[in-house]
Order: structure tokens, then C-alpha cells, then sequence
């Protein structure tokens, strides 16, 4: 593969031409070449331009469940220099909105059984829409085999804008280049030990980076196989796994639980699968030591969606022998662990997380000031605290950043609390995490009401249609006031062991 690209779409034209026949893309029983996929981006490229009139720099929203027109759009969206806009379809109206507001994309494609939220999450906006079923039709008809672009495009430009709240609740776009998500397909072919001849499953959300990037988009880049989901059904994921001759997957602690819950599943059920890749801060190690007790090495890969993600990872030779650890710093990347005053610290000791890689984010899109909060000469600061050991191993051991992870999906209590005291009948609010067998960790409110009279559940409906469903609180707790400190800062430890003690 050369180090230097014009754009990614180029992975698909090399295997296009050295390998034409060889299977790229599986979704929903429907199969492509690596022929066909690079003939349906060039197709759809032109329609792009000859249908929509974008222009360089455009961005494209793809509001849907995951799919093969959705990964085309991706390598178009690079051959052209536009920027794809993964939306989360689990959000609400309301919060989708607020990402279409920041981002101002020159086209909505949607999948119907979306179509009646459409109003409210473009509200404000004069933009096209299309239904991506028919946009699949036109390209099913299209007989285009070259393009001619009216406009320069090179790797430098930038390809997604992935959103993530963050600790203020504000949705934060963070820019990801075309050159960022190669190098990303770099370091994740080292990770996983990729040849061409795997075969990866894909069950993880297009509208995150870890199902974007972490094994997806590097399949294609060393030309292996991806067979793709449209949503995380675990039936439908012991099927692939028993039949289709999966070597690899990613996956989060809910999916792999849900597996394991379903059948009493190991390697020898599973033939092909040669290691799985688990993607969260803190994987509880019963999880890890399930998988390898039934015969299948699990590397965890740390990152963040500002990271590409992939940042520290083990590799499957590894996997059992050091167990609980998140592995060590990635190919091309750099890691330094620092204290509250910005010093390094020794190896033993806890420290933040800092990285500085080819694959990290730009910028946040609109956002300069979160972005310099960000950044650090180069250096992103990820909000999680870990220790290293003489090995060389990175161990996790707490977030600094108040995020609540549930299921896979990072919920940050302030977007929560910012609804919430945006009522009359709450004074004042926190939400803090508790610990869930089934989704890992589970939001909890702690509520000051504004009325004596006001009931605890009855509150929860401020959050309807503005946040979505899996953030909301699964318990409130009503006080005649939050435990604050000295300095007037709420004592979130001290609410966690009241949420424990429930």
C-alpha cells in the first residue's frame, strides 16, 4: 500500500484492480466485490454532483441503522472532499437537531422508518433530503464508470465529523481527515494483526468511531472482508459467527454478554473466530477471562472518538497473559501520563492520559474553544487516569471526565442536568453513575425540587423529547439539598454511595 494517497478511496480502486472478484462487502444477504463496491462509490459520486450539486467542503448527514448505501456514501464522500455527518438515530428530535444546526449539512439521507422525525430535527435549516432507499435505486441504474471532479480534493481534507457531548452537554463534532483515518487503519492493522484474509463482522453503530474505525474501514484498507449488521441482533450475530467464517470482531460489554447469555458459545462453535476486540475504558475482567476460558483470545482497545479511536491496545499474542491491562501505546503513537499540575508522572503512578498521534482528531467543528481545552501543543488529553508498569503495559484506573458509560454509549450527566434545571420545578439536580449488571453502568438522579408537593417519578418527563431514551435516570432520588464541599462543589463520591446502597 503507498504512503501517499490522494483520497481513501483509492484502498478500493488498488483491490478493484488487483483482486476484482474478491468478496469486500456482505449486508443483508447482498454481496459485493471489491469490483462492485469501488463501481457503487464511483456511481454515487456522480450522483453526488450531477443530482445534488455539492461542493467541496459540503457536509453530508446519514440519518439511518447501519448499511452498505452508508459505506458507500463514506469512500464518496472522500473521493469528493465532502464530510460525512454519522448521526446516532438513538438520540432524540431535539438533540439531532442541535447537531444539524451546528454542522449545516447540505444533504439529509434518511431511512424511512426516520421520516417523521425529519421535521423537528431539521427545524431551522433549508436543506435536501433524500430517502436512502431511493437513493440505492439510482445507483442500482447508474451506469457510470469514470468521474470527472470539478474540484481538487487530497487526503489533508477532512472526511467525519463524529459528535460526542462531552462534560458541558454541548454536542462536540470532532473532525476527523481522510490522512487520520489511514493512519488510524495503520495502527489498527498492528492491533488486530489484519491480513487480507479476514473476514470481520460488524454489529457496532456507523455513527460512533470505534464500529467506523476500529476494524471496519482498516478491513478495506488491507483488503479483507467485512459482513455488516444493520443493527446488533444477537441471533443474528451466533448465525455469522457459527457459519460465515468470521475471524474478528469488535465489540462492547453488553454485545459480548448478550452473547454469552443466548449460547454456551467457544471456539470450537465459533471455528474461525480468531480474537475478539473489546472497545470501553473499563472492561469489567470476568468479561476477558469468560472469552479466553472458552478458547478465544479478547484484546481491549482503548481510544476515544477524538483518538481515531485506536490509541492502546493489546495484540491477540498477549491477550491471556496480561489480562486486565489495556495494552501498550499503539504503532506511530505517543503517550504520556500527567498529573493535575501537567508534570509526567513515574511509572506506578496514576496519571491523565495523554496522546499525541497521526490519527487524532483536528478540531471540533465551530467549536475553538473546546478545542483549545482539548489540545495541548499537540497533545489531546483524554480525561481518563491509568498507570504504567515496567512492562510497558497501561493499566485503567478511573475517568477524571464525569461520563457515565452505559451499554457501549457514553452518557455525560450534564446534559441531563442542563434539561433538568432548565425546569420550574427543579431547583437544583445531579446525575451520577451506578453500577448495572446488565448495560455496566446506569444514570441515577438526585434531585432538589422547587415544590414540596412534586413527586420524584413525575420529574423524568421533563427529559421527554429532548433527551433520548437511554440517558434518562432509571431512579431518582428527591433531597432537601445536594452534599456540596467547602468550596460550594457538589460531592459526586458521597451521591454515588447513597445510588450503591439502594
Amino acid at each position: 500500500m503507498p504512503n501517499k494517497l490522494k483520497t481513501i478511496d483509492d484502498w478500493l480502486t488498488k483491490h478493484a484492480r488487483q483482486k476484482p472478484d474478491t468478496v469486500a462487502l456482505e449486508f443483508n444477504n447482498e454481496v459485493w466485490s471489491y469490483e462492485d463496491f469501488n463501481n457503487y462509490v464511483i456511481k454515487a459520486a456522480h450522483l453526488l454532483i450531477k443530482e445534488f450539486s455539492v461542493r467541496h467542503g459540503d457536509r453530508i448527514a446519514y440519518f439511518g441503522t447501519n448499511s452498505n448505501t452508508e459505506v458507500v456514501l463514506f469512500f464518496a464522500c472522500a473521493k469528493l472532499g465532502l464530510i460525512i455527518v454519522p448521526l446516532n438515530w438513538r438520540l432524540s428530535s431535539h438533540e439531532l437537531n442541535e447537531i444539524i444546526v451546528d454542522c449545516n449539512p447540505s444533504i439529509i439521507f434518511f431511512q424511512n422508518s426516520f421520516k417523521s422525525e425529519l421535521p423537528t430535527v431539521t427545524a431551522g435549516l433549508n436543506c435536501q433530503t433524500i430517502d436512502v432507499a431511493l437513493f440505492q435505486k439510482k445507483l442500482e441504474i447508474e451506469n457510470h464508470k469514470e468521474i470527472n471532479i470539478p474540484f481538487e480534493t487530497d487526503a489533508t481534507d477532512p472526511l467525519f465529523i463524529v459528535y460526542t457531548s462531552g462534560t458541558t452537554g454541548v454536542p462536540k463534532g470532532a473532525v476527523l481527515t481522510q490522512n487520520a483515518v489511514q493512519d488510524n487503519a495503520i495502527i489498527s492493522v498492528d492491533a488486530h494483526n489484519f491480513t487480507s484474509d479476514d473476514h470481520v463482522l460488524n454489529v457496532l453503530p456507523l455513527f460512533h468511531v470505534g464500529g467506523i474505525n476500529i476494524q471496519m474501514l482498516p478491513a478495506f484498507f488491507i483488503g479483507a472482508r467485512v459482513t455488516l449488521t444493520a443493527v446488533f441482533d444477537p441471533k443474528t450475530t451466533v448465525d455469522k459467527l457459527k457459519g460465515s467464517k468470521i475471524s474478528t470482531m469488535v465489540c462492547v460489554p453488553t454485545v459480548i454478554t448478550a452473547i454469552s447469555q443466548r449460547i454456551n458459545w467457544n471456539s470450537k462453535l465459533f471455528p474461525s473466530l480468531r480474537v475478539l476486540a473489546i472497545g470501553s475504558t473499563d472492561v469489567p475482567l470476568e468479561i476477558i477471562q469468560d472469552s479466553h476460558r472458552r478458547g478465544v483470545p479478547m484484546i481491549q482497545v482503548y481510544g476515544a472518538t477524538e483518538t481515531g479511536p485506536v490509541t492502546i491496545y493489546q495484540q491477540p499474542h498477549e491477550a491471556t497473559s496480561t489480562e486486565g491491562s489495556i495494552g501498550r501505546a499503539g504503532k506511530n503513537i505517543n503517550i504520556k501520563l500527567m498529573s493535575e499540575e501537567g508534570v509526567e508522572v513515574p511509572l506506578g503512578t496514576p496519571g491523565e492520559i495523554w496522546v499525541k498521534a497521526p490519527n487524532i482528531f483536528s478540531y471540533y467543528w465551530n467549536n475553538s474553544k473546546e478545542t483549545e481545552n482539548a489540545l495541548t501543543k499537540g497533545w489531546f488529553k483524554t480525561g481518563d487516569l491509568a498507570l504504567q508498569d515496567n512492562n510497558g503495559l497501561y493499566w485503567f484506573t478511573e475517568r477524571l471526565k464525569h461520563v457515565i458509560i452505559s451499554g457501549g454509549e457514553n452518557i455525560y450527566p450534564a446534559e441531563i442536568e442542563r434539561v433538568l434545571n432548565s425546569s420550574p420545578e427543579v431547583e437544583e439536580c445531579s446525575v451520577v453513575g451506578k453500577k448495572d449488571i446488565k448495560w455496566g453502568e446506569v444514570p441515577i438522579a438526585f434531585i432538589v425540587p422547587s415544590d414540596i408537593k412534586t413527586k420524584a417519578p413525575d420529574t423524568l418527563h421533563i427529559l421527554d423529547g429532548k433527551v433520548a431514551k437511554f440517558k434518562h435516570p432509571k431512579e431518582v432520588f428527591f433531597l432537601d439539598k445536594l452534599p456540596r464541599n467547602a468550596m460550594g462543589k457538589v460531592q459526586v463520591e458521597n451521591l454515588k454511595k447513597i445510588a450503591s446502597q439502594d
